[in-house]
Parts: C-alpha cells; sequence; structure tokens
C-alpha cells in the first residue's frame, strides 16, 4: 500500500519553502521477461538475468504535480505562516510550534486548518519583535480531504476490473497482514495480473497520481514508491487505486470519470510482495486519513463484502 500522506518540515529563522509535491526525477531502467514469459521492470543495477534486457529511458513526470506548502511571510509589522492548498480538494493542515521567540505564537501550540481546493490561507499571525524577526520553528502535516464529511456512496462499489471477470481476494478486513495502519485497515488486496486492465469504482474527479515508479518488492523503502491514482467522489471520499503499472496510467488531475471508466493497469510498483491492487476509501478525520468499510455489487445490485480468501466478480 502507498505511504500515509505525512508531510513534515521545519522552519528556523528566514528558511523558506517547505514542498509536499514530491520532485519528479527521470530514471533508467530495463526490462525483461521471466520463466513464465511476464515484463520484468528493474534498474539496471539490480538487474540480474540470462534473459536478454531492453533499456528504457523514463521520462520526467509530465503531469502538474499538485502539493501543499507551508511558508513564513514577514513584513515590516507582521509575521506569519501561511499555507498553500494547491489540490484539487480541500485539505487539514496540522502545524505544531517547536521553538518560537514571537509574541503570541507559544512553543507546543497546534495549529488546525482546513484549507480550501487551490486557496492560500493564513494559519497565524504575531507582530514581529522590534529587535529583529525572531525565531520561528515549526512542523506540519497535511491530510486530504475536510474532516467534516461522511462516506454515502449511492450503491455499493463496481469491482475495479472487467465485467463478467473473477479474481481472488489476497487480503480485506479484518486480516491485517500489511493493512495495518488506520488508512488501510478497510482496504482491500485482488490479486490482479501483471497489465490487467483497472476500472474506476465509483465517479469522481482526478486529484492525485503517480505513473513513474517500476520496482516492487517487500522493502518498506518502497512505501512511497507506489504508482496510484487518487478519485475525489462527491461525497468528500478519496478511492486510492495503487501498486499500478509503470506508465500505465490513462487518466489526468483534474479529469472528471465516470463510474467503469478505465483509468490505468494494474502492477507490481511499491511496497508489494507481486502483482496485485490495493484498493481503499479514505475519509478525513480529526485524527487523520482513515479507510472506511467498502462492499461491491453483485448479481442483481446485492451488496458484497470482500473477504480474504475468497473471489470478486465484477458486474
Amino acid at each position: 500500500m502507498p505511504t500515509p500522506r505525512a508531510l513534515l518540515c521545519a522552519l528556523v529563522a528566514l528558511t523558506a519553502v517547505a514542498s509536499g509535491a514530491a520532485s519528479a526525477v527521470a530514471q533508467d531502467a530495463v526490462r525483461y521477461r521471466d520463466a513464465n514469459g511476464q515484463w520484468i521492470y528493474t534498474d539496471h543495477s539490480g538487474a540480474r538475468t540470462n534473459s536478454p534486457g531492453e533499456s528504457l529511458n523514463l521520462p520526467q513526470h509530465a503531469e502538474a504535480n499538485p502539493g501543499i506548502e507551508v511558508r513564513r511571510e514577514d513584513d515590516a509589522t507582521f509575521t506569519r505562516l501561511v499555507a498553500v492548498n494547491r489540490y484539487l480538494c480541500p485539505v487539514t493542515i496540522r502545524t505544531r510550534i517547536e521553538e518560537s521567540t514571537l509574541p503570541d505564537v507559544r512553543a507546543g501550540v497546534t495549529y488546525y486548518k482546513e484549507v480550501a481546493a487551490g486557496a492560500t490561507e493564513t494559519l497565524v499571525q504575531t507582530h514581529l519583535r522590534a529587535e529583529g524577526q525572531g525565531v520561528l520553528r515549526f512542523h506540519w502535516s497535511s491530510d486530504l480531504g475536510s474532516a467534516s464529511i461522511q462516506h454515502h456512496p449511492e450503491r455499493p462499489y463496481r469491482a475495479p476490473f472487467a465485467l463478467g471477470a473473477t479474481f481472488p481476494i489476497s487480503q480485506a478486513y479484518p486480516t491485517a497482514i500489511t493493512h495495518t495502519s488506520p488508512d488501510s485497515r478497510f482496504a482491500v488486496d485482488i490479486v490482479l495480473p501483471d497489465g490487467t486492465p483497472v476500472y474506476a469504482a465509483r465517479a469522481g474527479k482526478i486529484i492525485n497520481l503517480r505513473h513513474d515508479a517500476f520496482i516492487g518488492a517487500l522493502d518498506r523503502t518502497l512505501l512511497d514508491r507506489a504508482n496510484v491514482v487518487e478519485i475525489l467522489h462527491d461525497d468528500g471520499t478519496i478511492a486510492v487505486y495503487a501498486h499500478l503499472h509503470w506508465d500505465s496510467i490513462r487518466v489526468h488531475i483534474g479529469q472528471q470519470v465516470v463510474r467503469g471508466e478505465y483509468i490505468a493497469d494494474s502492477g507490481n510498483t511499491g511496497f508489494s510482495s507481486g502483482p496485485h491492487l490495493h484498493f481503499a476509501v479514505w475519509r478525513n478525520s480529526p485524527t487523520g486519513e482513515l479507510a472506511v468499510p467498502v462492499s461491491f455489487e453483485g448479481p442483481g445490485g446485492v451488496a458484497v463484502v470482500p473477504q480474504t480468501g475468497g473471489e470478486l466478480t465484477a458486474y
């Protein structure tokens, strides 16, 4: 599963601009076919196979990365902390003051602020000291969405693969092999072979994605290396589709998608033991992003609760 969205930054005196958007880096890779004929993607240093490999030059991520920024701004009279939200949905920002010599800003205080989509808002403002700008050191974290929303789907979710197809479920609540964090508790892992088309389980707007990762393994250093698509629903919840195949994403940030729309191919990227789709629906809360229970549409519209070791069919 992808890493929880904890974006931590520190600021001392006039040190400025901390951004939550990850920068894109060009990568080199090799791909080769394994004994089963499946394509394997890896970097040059890790390519150890008797099969001839094909060099790939991975492009820069062309998508306009949304992100969050918390920065200090000073003028002749005031100093303030300002939050910038470049996402297409609200975000909740928590800012904890670690050290301060400024009036009315005390160490140990945490400020909470919901910042609207695309907005810039002041988190805290105070007068500067006469003898200088003073020290202000803080940490901040953010979560997507509004903490006031509730999960209200109009109908059970569509299984996120081709209609009529059936695939095994390797992990679902209450099983918690890797689903041990609040944002993954009710996630569902579906064993989709590498390259299987993935379809939107519910309509919404694309608010975040990554497509340029190509390595997958049971290595926690890869927690933030999964290719993902995140979709904002009309009730404010967010669906995450993770471990997607390298460069297979067919949507862009800001795009409105309908239920059943082809969005990407399944893969094996990030912290993963093998090809599968990690599907979860999040809502924001005062303590951070929480996964919510989901059911899928079965025959005649009946809700089907996913179970570890069971199967899921798309209707």
